[in-house]
């Protein structure tokens, strides 16, 4: 059952170990173009590249020497690399900022096509393109759709959509 599920938690945990130990983590005959492949859908190819010994790079206790949002998509990679046919990413994007989350997501949509994706996220951005969006409130399902569906309905997920729009252009102005 494990082996169907990558799971990508807010918080993540990384080892003190390499980079590429970091996303290869678990999958014992992980080759060099399987773990660039996952980096890649995960939007952290580019930064790996960057650093000084690229995939062999320590990361350090619990990621230390990554940024929050480098630390994120190091777990993102590690579970896209399982192949998991149901990928549950909690708040997972959460240390990015928005331009960085659509990257990402641009580079999921291929690993996301033919598997279950569970997003749960706070932000509308993260959710806009889900099939269905169910909206919690207080523990309970207060409303269940499509982002248009739920924009029509003009209730909490719309007021949440427009507080996020408005707190972008502020963001922008700065």
């Amino acid at each position: 059952m494990r082996k169907n599920i990558g799971f990508v938690p807010q918080e993540t945990f990384l080892f003190s170990e390499s980079v590429r130990e970091n996303i290869a983590f678990g999958i014992e005959k992980a080759d060099d173009e399987a773990v660039r492949a996952a980096a890649e859908a995960a939007n952290i190819a580019g930064d790996i590249e960057d650093f000084p010994e690229q995939y062999k790079t320590m990361v350090g206790e619990r990621g230390i020497t990554l940024s929050g949002g480098q630390k994120q998509r190091t777990a993102i990679a590690r579970a896209v690399i399982r192949n998991p046919r149901i990928l549950i990413l909690d708040d997972a994007l959460s240390s990015v900022d928005t331009h960085t989350e659509d990257k990402i997501l641009n580079h999921l949509r291929e690993v996301m096509r033919g598997r279950t994706t569970v997003f749960i996220s706070h932000r509308v951005s993260t959710v806009r393109n889900a099939d269905m969006i169910a909206v919690l409130h207080s523990g309970r399902i207060v409303e269940l759709g499509t982002h248009d569906e739920l924009i029509a309905q003009n209730g909490y997920y719309t007021d949440l959509y427009n507080k996020q729009l408005l707190e972008e252009e502020l963001a922008e102005v700065q």
